[in-house]
């Protein structure tokens, strides 16, 4: 039944995404906060859809200040990368370029708001993403990074990116870190099991720390739930 599930997920929420990105692109004509509520409710559906038709609900402890903070999330699966839109109230968004790129998404994305990054490319790469990145940080809205870089199986740690110093560094902004453990439930495709998924914010870090201090404290933050784990 759980496959049956997925199947019928997949059949509603891929086609009315490609809707709402329409609906998205169209609204972003008229004014950026219509864009941005046609973003809300897409998230929204997949919430509702995920609870709904999966059986998968969301566990919040803890809240994402008010004001302009680097969230930096840990990555286990697409489903985060969606509802930390609701969590995050509407977060600048850095991913990877190829996203940015994509026909009818990437234009979409790029009015809503990210800091497309290219994971493979070096130094100029990264001068280009934190010059893109105090440009989005001037519009005041949040910005969320994956530092890990990518999605990571449950129980995996990787060391964090170097892109996340240089960004924090830049931005000179407070840290919100947030756990979670989605991948126990998601997983590509059809992979989907009923469940709750967890998602703790950790305690703000204060701005202007040097590399090593920040980067252990936020590793040690987005792996809180690693050692719970059940």
């Amino acid at each position: 039944m759980q496959l049956v599930a997925s199947l019928l997920f997949s059949l509603i929420f891929y086609p009315a995404t490609l809707l709402f990105a329409v609906a998205g692109l169209t609204a972003g004509l008229y004014s950026t906060p219509a864009m941005l509520g046609v973003v809300q409710r897409w998230a929204r559906l997949h919430h509702w859809l995920a609870e709904h038709l999966l059986g998968i609900r969301t566990e919040v402890e803890g809240a994402v200040p008010p004001g302009q903070y680097l969230i930096a999330a840990k990555h286990q699966s697409m489903f985060e990368t969606i509802e930390m839109l609701l969590i995050a109230r509407i977060p600048i968004i850095v991913l990877k370029r190829e996203l940015a790129d994509l026909p009818v998404f990437g234009r979409i994305t790029r009015r809503y708001g990210v800091i497309p990054v290219d994971r493979e490319a070096g130094a100029k790469a990264l001068r280009e993403m934190l010059a893109e990145a105090k440009a989005a940080a001037a519009t005041g809205r949040p910005v969320i990074i994956y530092p890990e870089g990518t999605r990571v199986a449950p129980g995996e740690t990787p060391p964090l990116r170097a892109g996340f110093a240089g960004l924090y560094r830049a931005l000179g902004l407070p840290v919100v870190p947030v756990a979670l453990d989605s991948g126990r439930l998601v997983g590509r495709g059809l992979d989907k099991r009923r469940g709750t998924i967890r998602f703790r914010i950790g305690d703000v870090i204060p701005a202007g720390l040097k590399r090593d201090e920040i980067e252990a404290r936020v590793h040690t933050a987005i792996n809180a739930l690693e050692r719970l784990a059940p």
